[in-house]
């Protein structure tokens, strides 16, 4: 199916208090509420109903489950016991630890937490079976209801429950985290980051940890400090070793939290120290200072406090920071935007947002590898205008992300690699053309392209104006992104696809010569043959005339052309209304024509018969036309092929069409504005 977003500017970070209503009915989780008190009864999502669809998209349950509500399952439920913390957070039979280990960092910012889980929810007086969650998806809040019906095996929680049996937050916040995505098979695998970014709208870093600075210890302080969520990993070198466990009762393949970060007196020297949390709610690290470990007997009582220090066997624990190094791999950061921080928090970023895609034969040119399509991508002009404090250079994050592959999962559709290039600006307005890339080397990139849903890297550049293009890495993938610019200092962006402009001289007589041409002759000789002493031809005789000529035309191969371009072409020359083409029109007429087939000839490299729909961009503009992604993807749409190719016939269409209505247009503006204004008749 083909991707065609609109955007017309960049767009500031959207700020959660706007969260938008998802229910089909179109009604709020407060109307929705009240309807079903008033009348009585609970609750049941139409949107997300109690069956194996809502579960599985592949296959059926290994197990029949029945569904059944919190108060069905204990007698005396709560929506919160004792504070949401991250001992709620316990993994069932679905692998999506990744989701889990971003519910337990959420639950370490407390202002965040309440903005994904409402605590104003519960199983009192007020009671209707329906719970809500916010999400942030692609630059807009969203307020996911669900109703409390939670997939059940002889009467316990099958996915995310608490370590409390009368607790039920944490396994409503899955089940509107899988509506969201389409099933619980859809959180099947992923990366801890993806989950972090859609509760708070934040942007992500990944870490390689063998290779991370010098200064990791006090990066890792610092986004901890910030209020950023921060989750770890161990790699597999095969499937066989996902999820299994080391010598060191740490597990491969399994997405952990990181939920603190200190430094503990230890025999008169200072230990950096860094806590980890395992979502299973068991299975914890054996090493040194682990809960039962020796080390901790040299620590005061006090430290130990200080540090929430007890051997229980809850999935969490300490670990020295040097050997988290040797035993970990990954670390994923989630930096926070800046309308999730607190108003006391002294660094904020400033953010730019883009929304685009990628469609097959117009704008999915994939990487520099395709050197012939790699400019048909989208192009994002950045302005870098101010150095970061003390510093000769400007500090930006680029936040590549594809959107709605998850949800897309049960059509078969998969992560796509992705990343992106940044070249510094020539100067000039408007896309940039193949050559420019043929002979100018980027001047950064993301450090790879991966099959992850959001490619991000940080950058310093000195000041001044840059051109990032987005890319998948195959050409003709397709897919919508969001493109997210963080920066130190304010930064602007401009997407360079979205100008339309038309430039189109005023047709012009031909210049009578003494002499008839050839040419001229020949059109004579056939117009009196077809329309007699009127001199007027019908689109069906045009049809024959315009094919007898081309025919002889040697430069150009072409299959005929259709009735619908000539009844077109009398359309846009017609100056009478008759419906009919006189031999005067025909002659202007023809002066265009013969323009369009030079620059047909020209985008047709290997002289085919067609070009492909790739360069449409430039043979439009070289006709007059500058247009817009937008535009440009429709165009394609209906004139291209299945092999992206554009044949003759359909080119004179497309042009013919694209005069039609500039020259509409230009009669009903008023003083050369932008947008006209139309009635029904008009």
């Amino acid at each position: 199916m083909p991707y065609l977003y609109r955007d017309l500017k960049p767009r500031s970070p959207a700020l959660p208090g706007a969260a938008c209503a998802t229910h089909s009915s179109g009604k709020a989780y407060e109307e929705l509420k009240q309807e079903c008190l008033h009348r009585g009864v609970l609750f049941e999502d139409p949107d997300f109903p109690a069956c194996d669809s809502s579960l599985f998209f592949s296959e059926k349950p290994p197990i029949p489950f029945i569904w059944k509500r919190p108060r069905d399952i204990v007698k005396d439920p709560k929506f919160i016991l004792g504070g949401a913390t991250r001992t709620d957070i316990c993994q069932g039979d679905l692998g999506d630890c990744w989701l889990l280990a971003a519910i337990a960092s959420l639950t370490l910012n407390k202002k965040t937490l309440a903005r994904v889980v409402p605590l104003d929810q519960n199983f009192g007086p007020d009671y209707a079976g329906i719970f809500h969650f916010q999400f942030w998806q692609h630059n807009e809040w969203l307020d996911v209801v669900i109703d409390d019906r939670l997939p059940t095996f002889n009467g316990r929680l099958v996915f995310l429950h608490s370590a409390e049996c009368n607790e039920f937050w944490s396994a409503l916040l899955e089940k509107a985290y899988a509506k969201l995505n389409g099933s619980y098979e859809a959180l099947k695998g992923g990366s801890t980051i993806e989950a972090m970014e859609d509760f708070t709208g934040g942007v992500g870093e990944m870490y390689e940890v063998k290779k991370a600075p010098d200064n990791f210890y006090e990066i890792l302080e610092k986004a901890l400090k910030r209020c950023s969520m921060v989750g770890c990993s161990i790699d597999t070198s095969s499937a066989a070793e996902s999820e299994a466990k080391t010598p060191f009762g740490l597990i491969k393949g399994h997405a952990y939290s990181v939920t603190g970060i200190d430094e503990v007196s230890y025999r008169g020297w200072q230990v950096q120290l860094i806590r980890i949390r395992n979502p299973w709610g068991q299975v914890e690290w054996n090493g040194p200072w682990s809960d039962n470990s020796l080390e901790w007997r040299s620590v005061s009582p006090s430290e130990q406090r200080r540090l929430s220090q007890a051997a229980r066997d809850d999935g969490e624990f300490w670990m020295k920071f040097e050997d988290f190094k040797v035993h970990f791999d990954k670390v994923e950061i989630c930096n926070l935007t800046p309308d999730a921080l607190d108003d006391s928090t002294a660094h904020k970023w400033e953010v730019t947002i883009h929304q685009g895609s990628w469609v097959r034969g117009s704008t999915a040119g994939g990487c520099r590898n395709f050197l012939e399509t790699f400019w048909t991508n989208p192009q994002i002009k950045l302005q870098l205008t101010e150095k970061d404090d003390g510093q000769d250079e400007c500090t930006f994050i680029a936040a590549l992300m594809q959107k709605d592959r998850r949800k897309l999962k049960k059509f078969g559709a998969e992560m796509l690699t992705i990343g992106y290039s940044i070249y510094e600006s020539p100067g000039r307005d408007g896309h940039l053309g193949k050559d420019f890339f043929r002979y100018h080397p980027s001047k950064a990139r993301s450090k790879t392209y991966i099959n992850l849903r959001e490619v991000s890297n940080r950058f310093k550049l000195p000041p001044g104006d840059y051109i990032l293009v987005p890319t998948t890495f195959e050409p003709h993938q397709e897919a919508d992104f969001c493109l997210r610019i963080f920066s130190e200092k304010k930064a602007i962006t401009e997407d360079l696809d979205q100008n339309v402009a038309i430039d189109l001289p005023e047709p012009i007589n031909p210049t009578p010569s003494p002499q008839e041409t050839e040419e001229e002759k020949l059109f004579k000789a056939l117009f009196e043959q077809i329309s007699g002493k009127d001199m007027e031809i019908s689109a069906e005789e045009l049809e024959y005339v315009l094919n007898a000529v081309l025919k002889r035309t040697k430069n150009i191969k072409f299959k005929n052309l259709s009735l619908i371009s000539c009844r077109n072409i009398i359309s846009l020359m017609d100056t009478n209304g008759n419906g009919k083409m006189e031999f005067n029109e025909f002659k202007v007429f023809w002066e265009k024509m013969k323009k369009w087939i030079n620059i047909f000839l020209q985008f047709d490299f290997d002289k085919s018969g067609s070009m492909s729909s790739y360069e449409l961009r430039s043979a439009l503009k070289a006709a007059g036309y500058q247009l817009s992604n937008y535009l440009l993807q429709l165009i394609v749409l209906r004139y291209s092929d299945e092999q992206f190719q554009i044949d003759f016939d359909d080119f004179l269409n497309c042009l013919i069409r694209l005069e039609n209505a500039s020259r509409v247009f230009q009669a009903l503006s008023v003083k050369n504005k932008e947008y006209i204004n139309l009635n029904i008749g008009e």
